[in-house]
């Protein structure tokens, strides 16, 4: 069975596995760095953002919802928002749903 197997010899001194648990530790917090520069804070930042916009909302503005349709405020509530999408017809909403305001005057056919 030793013919698949090295033998396995120990180092002369301790100092190598220093060496091997600072190397683990720094790559563990370079990783955590990189983890929180490159995904949790932009995510953190984007959500805010998006929060703000729909703390914001008010009747009369433009927006434009996930799914890509464009409508007026006509009405909302906490959870809710009513666009008008075209003259006479309005669709509900959830408000999570909306992922922009628009500039007034965006939408000229309503």
């Amino acid at each position: 069975m030793s013919f698949f197997i090295s033998p396995a010899f120990a180092e002369g001194a301790a100092g190598g596995q220093m060496e091997s648990g600072m190397f683990n530790l720094l790559f563990l917090v370079g990783f955590g760095l990189i983890f929180y520069f490159f995904m949790w804070r932009p995510q953190a930042k984007r959500a805010k953002e998006h929060k703000e916009l729909l703390g914001g909302l008010s009747k009369g503005d433009e927006v434009i919802t996930a799914g890509g349709i464009l409508g007026k405020v006509v009405n909302l509530n906490d959870d809710y928002v009513v666009l008008e999408v075209s003259e006479g017809t309005e669709l509900t909403f959830q408000k999570t749903h909306v992922s922009a305001a628009l500039p007034k005057g965006t939408i000229k056919s309503i």
